[in-house]
């Protein structure tokens, strides 16, 4: 018996990747009768007598599940983040970072289009991006988006994880795709990806082993638009807030109308981004205000 990791599924084969080698398998009949059903990035035990004919035995516990891509146990999410042309959005990447944090899925922030703006409007962004470096996220902001310098310390740390990409339209995450793994020759803007977007393209995920990290050839995760977690869960995914709010004079305090709340006093401070608690209210007022899902 080997274990490995799930690179790909096509037409019921599952493709495995174990000691640098890669088995077609069949999932044995129980699976189905058990509705599981393996997915890309899933840790399995599998029994092989070549690399032509394995089959699955076991999927091992999943430490987490996106829906698209469809990719089990991804351990980081590039957030390719446009500088300029889409403007930047404070709003729309605190969202993306909540909804990687409720997944446990690390985030590694990549601004884009750098080289679109002014010196004075860099600088700027630099002060943002300090804001988001103290939190404890790393970001990767050159002046030129691509420099290779950036994107050897970005491969460097995507080394032996599991990694998908997202982003909104037109931020570039096909391109970075690109300049990561030359050989996905990606079809990049906004003409394909609308011409794909009316079509009924079951496109196949597959991880690809680029220099030691296997990244989701289809960039997705779309599950900020929604905003599934409590208002009680919300706090923690703000790691500034969770930090800090052991000081706070009420347990469970959501740091909205408590008194003696240590987080609205760091804000005050300075010592929390006053754009991040603006939006920290925000995400607890459209939570607050959601109406029950009851198809789930």
């Amino acid at each position: 018996m080997k274990t490995g990791i799930i690179q790909q599924s096509l037409s019921g084969f599952y493709d495995v990747i174990a000691d640098e080698k890669i088995y077609r398998t069949r999932a044995r009949g129980n699976f189905r009768q058990r509705k599981i059903k393996p997915v890309v990035g899933d840790h399995v035990e599998f029994s092989a007598e070549n690399q032509q004919e394995g089959y699955l035995l076991k999927i091992l516990p999943r430490r987490n599940q996106l829906v698209r891509p469809p990719v089990a146990n991804v351990d980081m999410a590039v957030v390719v983040t446009s500088a300029k042309e889409p403007a930047f959005s404070a709003n729309l990447l605190d969202r993306q970072l909540i909804a990687l944090e409720a997944q446990d899925v690390t985030p590694l922030i990549y601004f884009s289009k750098t080289d679109l703006l002014t010196d004075e409007e860099y600088q700027q962004l630099l002060l943002t991006i300090e804001g988001y470096r103290k939190i404890g996220y790393q970001v990767y902001a050159a002046r030129e988006p691509f420099n290779p310098d950036q994107l050897a310390n970005l491969m460097e740390e995507l080394k032996g994880n599991i990694v998908t990409m997202m982003g909104q339209t037109g931020a570039g995450k096909s391109t970075l795709l690109n300049h990561l793994a030359p050989q996905l020759k990606l079809a990049t803007g906004e003409i394909s990806q609308a011409l794909q977007r009316g079509r009924h393209t079951t496109r196949k995920v597959s991880l690809l082993d680029v220099n030691g990290a296997l990244i989701a050839d289809t960039p997705g995760f779309s599950s900020y638009e929604t905003f599934d977690m409590t208002v009680n869960d919300l706090p923690h995914l703000f790691p500034e807030m969770a930090k800090i709010s052991a000081a706070c004079k009420f347990r469970g305090c959501l740091h909205i109308k408590e008194p003696q709340c240590a987080v609205k006093e760091a804000v005050n401070n300075g010592i929390i981004m006053k754009s991040r608690y603006d939006d920290y209210l925000q995400f607890h007022e459209l939570i607050a205000n959601q109406k029950p899902n009851y198809k789930k």
